[in-house]
């Protein structure tokens, strides 16, 4: 029987954790006694930095039962960041990987089908909400205008889906190959191209704490993902520099005919509205591009993504070596 590990993210989750870790145990639980996964299977909590007291409850989870493992960072590093560092951290150790997110909104029942896919030979297989009936207005529509804008910008997001995935052990490695330190893992996995396939579920509210995705990090991770997969904005740029040019032309000669003609033109409203929205379009346009330099100054300095301070319960058991990590 395959190992599977399923990997959580933690930033401050005192107030769900103890509920999350039980509803994961009675899942795990059930899927070993049916011969689904090996008894070698584990739960990993990955700290990000944390205020709380989530990696104490971690460790405790830990003592307590052998199923739940933790991975400590030395300090707070992201969402996608800290997902990077515990996949990597049980690569080795794991034969396939789960990653969700520590408020079980996802549903962990789709996990059963995750496994299924799995051992039907897909390397990748994706959850993705069936919809968005409980989202609000407002978040409906900017999530659905996110995944078209990805999409328009050339990104091969799947639809619907975000870090809710099984990914097999040969498509860890591949993963571990993007060494960009600008992550954006839903735009990245896709990039593997290993055998994939989807799971469709529904999400739940979350049963306690707040999210820790309010709108200024939900608009940060969309600028993230657009300019972390597509240099479109500055071709966007650059489409618009000669369009600019084109209307500088027709004005020069509109406005050489008029002198010449002998009319009094006053001017003041067209100069006004002419500095003003190219004076923006200029600022814009430097933006975007301080952007891109920006994301490429900080991938030269080579720095780590994520310092791992302390792992407890990973390596369980020793790997079979055996030639087979496919099939169960």
């Amino acid at each position: 029987m395959d190992k599977l590990y399923l990997v959580i993210p933690c930033y401050n989750e005192e107030e769900v954790l103890a509920e999350t870790a039980g509803r994961l145990r009675e899942k795990m639980r059930s899927l070993i006694n049916r011969q689904l996964i090996s008894p070698g299977s584990r739960i990993v909590f990955v700290n990000d930095g944390s205020g709380d007291r989530t990696w104490p409850m971690i460790e405790e989870l830990n003592a307590a039962d052998p199923l739940f493992a933790g991975v400590n960072l030395a300090r707070n590093r992201g969402h996608q960041n800290a997902l990077l560092a515990g996949l990597m951290a049980v690569k080795e150790h794991a034969d396939a990987t789960i990653s969700l997110d520590a408020d079980l909104q996802d549903d962990i029942g789709a996990i059963d089908e995750f496994v299924e896919k799995y051992r039907e030979g897909f390397d990748i297989v994706y959850g993705v909400r069936r919809a968005r009936e409980k989202d609000t207005f407002f978040k409906k529509t900017t999530a659905q205008g996110f995944y078209k804008l990805m999409r328009l910008m050339g990104a091969e997001l799947v639809y619907n889906h975000a870090d809710y995935r099984l990914m097999s052990r040969r498509a860890l490695d591949g993963l571990a190959e993007f060494g960009e330190t600008n992550l954006f893992l839903r735009g990245i996995v896709p990039l593997i191209g290993y055998p994939s396939s989807v799971v469709t579920y529904e999400r739940n509210e979350r049963f306690a704490g707040e999210s820790k995705y309010p709108l200024k990090k939900m608009i940060a991770f969309a600028l993230e993902g657009i300019t972390s997969f597509s240099i479109k904005p500055i071709r966007m740029i650059t489409s618009l520099g000669f369009i600019l040019f084109a209307v500088s032309l027709i004005m020069l000669v509109y406005f050489l005919s008029i002198h010449f003609g002998g009319r009094t033109v006053p001017g003041w409203t067209t100069i006004a509205i002419s500095v003003w929205a190219i004076g923006g379009l200029q600022l814009l346009a430097i933006g975007v591009i301080g952007e891109y330099i920006g994301k490429t100054y900080m991938e030269a300095k080579e720095r780590p993504k994520f310092i791992v301070e302390r792992a407890i319960g990973i390596a369980a058991e020793a790997r079979p070596e055996s030639g087979s990590v496919r099939k169960i």
